[in-house]
């Protein structure tokens, strides 16, 4: 297949240039806090360089289709991850008591953060044609807030209240970027606040111990809100210029946990400071600030609806 050379010249290759850097930051720092023994089987900086490399190859794949193409299956995908999301309650792999992984040989993922680029593709393919000026009203609101209830309620079955939320900030924030209505935007705001004491007498009670230890941590500091309180230790501790690559007191001592994943920003703040924090952050804001401009770019509005979310 010949590829045409106006798509290499084309191509963003600032968006790749930052997205490498925040790829490559992660790859170190996994490198750092696992590098101990501690962690059995595959590293996991090796399982990161190498679901990089399969998302390079969807990349360059996608980069070089016609986007717009992806409008037309946009439902069929977000049929897929629905589906997967219930072959999750199936078969999934249950680890620390949540369902959230499913296996395929060697191979395991989340179907849920799929389900994040679904929801994106389906609201962009509902919304590509504009309103009136005033913006949607809220009876057109009806067939979207389907879209995100069904993949947030498996997905808080899992349960993992945290995704869930991320797909209602995706889909809030494509809302205000399309436009709606105000008097839909007040009414889904009130809606909102009187099911909030409902939603939080559905919650589990770890999960409301959470919500309440994340603004309190101090409240349960041996249990609850012993991660927080570490995390914040471990970030104090690094100072502004840190305590060096691989010389995190901190990580390599156990007291941070779940150093891998849920708190690998303060194992990094450990090790690289306040400096190395801010080039972090200020990789992530200008990776928003260049979604937004290819997003204020686009030529049509599914392709900018995509961009945006």
């Amino acid at each position: 297949m010949m590829i045409d050379r106006r798509l290499l010249i084309h191509f963003d290759w600032t968006l790749i240039a930052i997205v490498f850097l925040i790829a490559s930051a992660g790859i170190l720092n996994l490198y750092s806090v696992t590098s101990g023994g501690e962690f059995p089987g595959t590293p996991f900086y090796l399982k990161q360089i190498f679901w990089l490399a399969i998302g390079l190859v969807v990349m360059i794949a996608i980069a070089f289709t016609e986007y717009r193409y992806y409008s037309d299956f946009a439902y069929i995908i977000y049929g897929t991850c629905l589906v997967l999301l219930l072959g999750v309650m199936a078969y999934g792999i249950i680890t620390s008591g949540a369902q959230r992984w499913v296996r395929f040989g060697s191979i395991s993922f989340q179907p849920s953060e799929f389900v994040k680029i679904a929801l994106i593709l389906a609201l962009a393919k509902f919304f590509r044609r504009p309103s009136d000026r005033k913006g949607y009203p809220l009876k057109h609101l009806v067939y979207p807030f389907l879209l995100l209830g069904l993949p947030a309620l498996l997905i808080l079955k899992q349960p993992d209240l945290g995704t869930a939320i991320i797909l209602v900030l995706i889909f809030f924030s494509i809302l205000l970027f399309v436009k709606i209505r105000l008097t839909a935007l007040l009414t889904i705001a009130l809606t909102g606040a009187g099911v909030l004491p409902i939603f939080w007498s559905l919650l589990k009670d770890y999960q409301k111990r959470r919500v309440i230890t994340f603004f309190n941590p101090d409240l349960d500091p041996l249990g609850a809100g012993y991660h927080i309180i570490q995390s914040k230790i471990a970030v104090g501790s690094g100072g502004i210029l840190g305590k060096g690559f691989m010389k995190g007191t901190q990580c390599k001592l156990g007291f941070l946990p779940e150093q891998q994943t849920d708190f690998i920003f303060s194992a990094l703040a450990e090790e690289w400071g306040l400096i190395g924090s801010f080039c972090l952050l200020g990789l992530y804001f200008a990776l928003i600030l260049w979604g937004l401009r290819i997003a204020i770019q686009s030529k049509d509005r599914f392709g900018a609806i995509v961009a945006f979310g």
